[in-house]
């Protein structure tokens, strides 16, 4: 694993991987309630999927609703996402407003990291990182394919290039259609950390099949996973607090007394 980096007080990149739980409300009210739900809940991260906010062309609101949500949320780390049709999201945004709207969180100071996607474009990715990183904000990096698991020299590749682009965490989720799928995504995951990645990496097979990718992170490395509380925003997550569970167990027995 590369270096680790640390946002309020959760360490990515050293013991069990995090857990990042999504919020897919609507509503400004439906984003509260989702966050009040989470308590007692195992979590580390909460990701805001704006792109499911009905007001998400009102960049006021956006700033407003996310300032709410850094109040409710207390000190958990929060990551704000504007996920776009053509990574499987919901935003039919241009490259302009996506840059404004990543710019406005990174600058509000209620954002702890952001997700950028790689094929946004240079242009793009250059401007919002060098605004995030100005604010003190790390930059999630990532890549998705609903629709297959690429090869693993591909895989492999994009994670290098967004370490490249200067991410912070690299991540990317692709769509297996084989177990064999599943294992070209770990083959891929392994050979990232060891042999490239000087910083967290995130990555995951998704559906059910892929499902073995978001438990096994510390084993293969993949400093992050996803789990549900209520509605999940991708195929393949399961609930936050059986997740939970199965990382500890995972955990307690995959250091070198448990080798045999």
């Amino acid at each position: 694993m590369g270096k680790v980096i640390e946002i309020r007080g959760v360490r990515i990149g050293e013991g069990l991987p995090k857990i990042i739980v999504p919020i897919v409300g609507r509503t400004k009210e439906e984003i509260l309630e989702a966050a009040a739900s989470f308590a007692g809940v195992p979590y580390d991260i909460v990701e805001w999927r704006a792109d499911w906010f009905e007001d998400l062309g009102e960049e006021k609101k956006v700033v407003e609703t996310l300032r709410a949500l850094r109040c409710a949320l207390g000190d958990r780390p929060v990551l704000f996402t504007i996920r776009t049709r053509g990574e499987g999201g919901q935003a039919a945004v241009g490259p302009a407003q996506y840059a404004s709207l990543n710019i406005s969180a990174a600058r509000s100071g209620f954002a702890d990291l952001l997700d950028v996607e790689l094929f946004s474009g240079e242009d793009v990715i250059g401007r919002i990182l060098g605004e995030a990183h100005a604010a003190g904000v790390k930059v999630v990096m990532s890549s998705h394919d609903f629709e297959k698991t690429p090869a693993e020299e591909v895989i492999l590749a994009r994670l290098r290039r967004m370490q490249a682009l200067g991410a912070d965490i690299p991540k990317i989720a692709v769509m297996p259609q084989s177990r064999r799928d599943v294992l070209t995504l770990l083959s891929a995951t392994e050979r990232m950390v060891t042999g490239y990645a000087d910083r967290p990496v995130i990555t995951m097979s998704m559906g059910g099949t892929g499902l073995i990718s978001r438990l096994c992170g510390e084993s293969f490395g993949s400093a992050c996973t996803f789990g549900a509380v209520g509605r999940t925003s991708a195929p393949g997550q399961m609930d936050a607090g059986g997740l939970h569970t199965i990382l500890q167990l995972i955990h307690q027995n995959c250091g070198p007394a448990g080798l045999a």
